[in-house]
């Protein structure tokens, strides 16, 4: 008998069919203020269908309906997507964009809930997760949109980019607050490094290409592989219309990041870069567990820890050092502060190399260096958490941090929220199933969506 990829089994075991349930049962008490949806992602491929790669599995996301105290209703939705009834990427004509997975990620942006795959354009849902359709912008989108767009919380722009592996490598796109791309721009020097995420400060736009690159000899499904001939750069390009004229690359170590933290322009003028990054065995692990191939990982995510940039931009050189030994993914923030200096930050911890220790959700305080881990238990994952600010908050980490977990022995999933000042769980929703392990979400207050449109 064929052993399953780890993909398919454990956590990460997918559910067989949609389902709807009302009326949740909650421990503690929820907070009135929160209400809305939490949406999560996650790779769940259809009964009967093995993707080559964790990545190809079709898109399915979970939404947590609370409102003022209750759990209102669980649901979870395939995005209908051509891919998810096996249309191929590559057609004669070139690459589809609609035939996405769809299953990284979900924002909302101008009223819309957009669920997102890196190599195709995004698919819009409604409020109650039924799939609209692909969403190109009016037509303005010509190229794949990254699953991690990142909201100006200032001036509440968009801007994402388009990663390729061929010419044009890299296109960088701006939204206004309405929801129409106002700019597009091809960046110069880009290569056809994997470009997974970005930065977003309040003066500049920071791409990160690390030694994974295109390779057409990965069979996989997704054509990317590590190499020591390509260089590991960060870009740096001033915002604005005439910004990519103006980027500008600067070398870093060896090594990939596939999430970025955050990134803000210090006192000095100097541009500070954080996330979790791996080097080449590090790499080597993840993509065996993700492709399940021999000599793999005991988790998706191995030896990832968090890595700290300074870029000066007047010197023109770059110091980097790792900040923290302990092995984290799905680095989140008080997205208030994406872009400006952040004195906290949050991630999942994971089991170390050797399989030790277990998962949790990690708060590190910037300026004292500590760090604080709200362990979830026994065969239990934390899902990215997922910053709530509360509604009089007075503090940055006056919030909430939602969280699904997925617990094996009991084959179930609750949704946790936590205090995000001191990681004590405030309540608990019972959900009706055990939910997928996913990637990334969103929390979409009621007062994002526009009920004239939905």
């Amino acid at each position: 008998m064929t052993t399953p990829p780890p993909y398919l089994t454990g956590h990460y075991t997918p559910v067989p069919d949609e389902i709807t349930a009302t009326g949740l049962t909650v421990e503690g008490s929820l907070p009135p203020e929160l209400t809305g949806r939490l949406i999560r992602n996650s790779h769940n491929p259809k009964p009967g269908v093995t993707p080559t790669h964790w990545f190809k599995g079709s898109g399915m996301v979970h939404g947590i309906r609370l409102r003022e105290g209750r759990a209102e209703w669980y649901r979870n939705r395939w995005v209908h997507t051509p891919a998810l009834d096996g249309a191929p990427y590559m057609t004669d004509r070139g690459p589809d964009l609609t035939a996405s997975t769809a299953g990284t990620h979900v924002i909302e942006h101008a009223g819309r809930l957009l669920a997102l795959c890196e190599a195709n354009l995004p698919f819009e849902l409604t409020p109650d997760l039924e799939t609209v359709g692909a969403h190109d912008f009016d037509g303005k989108l010509r190229t794949a949109m990254t699953a991690h767009p990142k909201t100006d919380p200032v001036t509440g722009e968009l801007h994402f980019f388009g990663s390729s592996p061929f010419p044009p490598f890299l296109t960088h796109h701006v939204a206004d607050a309405k929801g129409a791309i106002v700019h597009s721009a091809e960046i110069p020097g880009a290569t056809a490094a994997l470009k997974h995420d970005f930065a977003l400060t309040r003066h500049h736009v920071v791409f990160i290409e690390g030694n994974v690159t295109f390779d057409p000899a990965e069979h996989s499904g997704i054509p990317y592989s590590w190499s020591d001939a390509q260089p590991a750069r960060i870009g740096v390009m001033p915002r604005g219309p005439e910004g990519a004229r103006h980027v500008r690359w600067f070398p870093i170590e060896p090594g990939s990041m596939l999430h970025v933290g955050n990134a803000y322009e210090d006192g000095r003028g100097r541009i500070v870069l954080e996330g979790p990054t791996v080097d080449r065995e590090g790499f080597r692990l993840s993509w065996n567990w993700w492709t399940g191939a021999p000599g793999r990982g005991t988790e998706p995510n191995t030896r990832s820890c968090t890595r700290r940039w300074t870029i000066d931009l007047t010197a023109g050189t770059v110091d980097e050092r790792i900040t923290d030994d302990l092995a984290v993914e799905f680095p989140t923030l008080n997205e208030d502060y994406l872009g400006a200096e952040n004195r906290y930050q949050y991630a999942v911890s994971f089991p170390d190399h050797h399989g030790m220790g277990g998962y949790g959700v990690v708060k590190y305080d910037r300026t004292t260096g500590a760090r604080r881990i709200h362990e979830v238990g026994d065969a239990r994952l934390p899902s990215e958490a997922v910053f709530v600010p509360a509604e009089s908050a007075t503090s940055e980490d006056d919030g909430y941090l939602l969280t699904v977990v997925s617990d094996l022995k009991q084959d179930s999933s609750q949704l946790l929220v936590l205090d995000a000042a001191g990681l004590d769980r405030i309540a608990t929703v019972h959900l009706p199933r055990r939910v997928t392990a996913g990637i990334h979400g969103s929390w979409i207050p009621d007062t994002a969506l526009d009920p004239g449109k939905h």
